[in-house]
């Protein structure tokens, strides 16, 4: 089937040669940063970690959110998922090689990944992380390719692929619950320390990939003769609803709990992002406006008018997938480390090679996107044609 993917629009190979461009542009601001580490980015001792794991951590979510798709048409046969499924197993692909990218330019030198596989422990949490990426991501491929190769020669996918989808969605939770435990596993970050943090972790994922996938849903229709189906994004969307009201009721319950028992370990992150630390405020703004975001999608998908409006729902979901990338990316991973367990505030921003770096990771994942959406539309044409 690759070679659907060497066949396009002069619209497709611009866009290509745009993705490459963008990949070829971060890639030689990587070498830099392979040759001299760590130091052009905005991170330091008290800010380890920065904007590839702010982006790692919110693109899992997008990655797991894939089987909102997946549990309604495989479990409960849910027939308006036919046309979509393909597309939330190849979104997850996407965005699990954008989170693998993202760890590797993050350590610095590439080869310490090898230090996981070398030396396993049982008790650590990043040795359970990197199985249960690996593993889903794997998976995904797996039962993509054998169910689109099946639907191309209109046969039956092979047996062995039902197993292989029923495994496959507890890896989807696990991937995000277990990236959860990487954080709330640290005593000495209060921001982190929370039991609920898997569940907004979840409530997240399921708010901004069903939404991103909605949004890739327009765009397939615009530029391709496939049509994904109005009823399965209208069903989508209410899924994006209730997902991001959870999400924002977790987090109302988190802000209660914090500043009712009145701990200071634990009150100092979120007042740093939602007021302000001892004349520290950088994150304010952001943090703002990603909430208002989020409660501005909510109100847009709650109410059954709006939401069946077809020009108002893919605006509703940009919201929701901005305001969420903000407060799991650039909220969660700051507000953890902002003030430091000592009460030492050290801001953070990313420079602009590690912007350049991970817009090249970006790159490399939606032109694996592109490529993958356009085996599977270019099939489905085919067979209903």
């Amino acid at each position: 089937m690759l070679e659907i993917a060497i066949k396009g629009s002069k619209k497709y190979w611009l866009w290509i040669g745009f993705l490459l461009l963008v990949i070829g542009v971060g890639a030689i601001v990587y070498i830099d940063q392979f040759m001299n580490g760590l130091m052009i980015t905005g991170m330091s001792r008290d800010v380890s970690w920065g904007f590839y794991i702010a982006n790692f951590t919110f693109l899992v979510g997008v990655a797991a959110g894939g089987v909102m798709v997946v549990i309604p048409y495989y479990l409960h046969d849910y027939e308006k998922f036919h046309r979509i499924t393909i597309l939330g197993e190849f979104l997850a692909v996407a965005s699990l090689i954008m989170c693998v990218l993202f760890i590797v330019v993050d350590l610095g030198q590439p080869t310490r990944v090898l230090n996981v596989l070398l030396y396993p422990s049982p008790k650590s949490m990043l040795f359970y992380d990197m199985n249960v990426l690996s593993g889903y991501l794997l998976l995904n491929i797996v039962i993509g390719w054998k169910i689109l190769e099946a639907e191309r020669n209109q046969v039956e996918p092979p047996w062995w692929t039902k197993p292989l989808i029923y495994l496959s969605i507890p890896f989807a939770i696990g991937i995000h619950t277990v990236t959860a435990y990487l954080y709330c596993g640290l005593p000495g970050r209060g921001y982190w320390l929370t039991a609920i943090l898997a569940p907004r972790f979840l409530a997240s994922a399921f708010a901004a990939g069903p939404a991103f996938l909605i949004i890739l849903c327009y765009i397939i229709k615009k530029f391709t003769k496939f049509d994904p189906g109005w009823e399965a994004m209208q069903t989508l969307s209410k899924i994006v609803c209730y997902a991001i009201i959870a999400n924002l009721f977790f987090f109302l319950c988190e802000v209660f709990v914090v500043f009712y028992s009145g701990i200071p370990s634990h009150m100092a992150h979120l007042k740093y992002l939602l007021f302000g630390y001892h004349g520290y405020s950088a994150l304010v703004p952001w943090m703002w406006t990603g909430l208002i975001m989020m409660f501005i999608g909510a109100i847009l998908l709650v109410i059954p008018k709006l939401r069946n409006n077809y020009t108002l729902l893919p605006f509703a979901c940009i919201l929701i997938f901005i305001g969420a990338w903000i407060d799991k990316g650039l909220g969660m991973i700051s507000g953890g480390f902002v003030p430091s367990p000592l009460h030492h505030v050290t801001e953070y921003a990313p420079t602009g090679k590690e912007i350049m770096i991970t817009l090249a990771v970006y790159g490399v994942g939606f032109l694996t996107l592109t490529i993958l959406y356009k085996l599977a539309t270019t099939v489905k044409e085919e067979v209903r044609g």
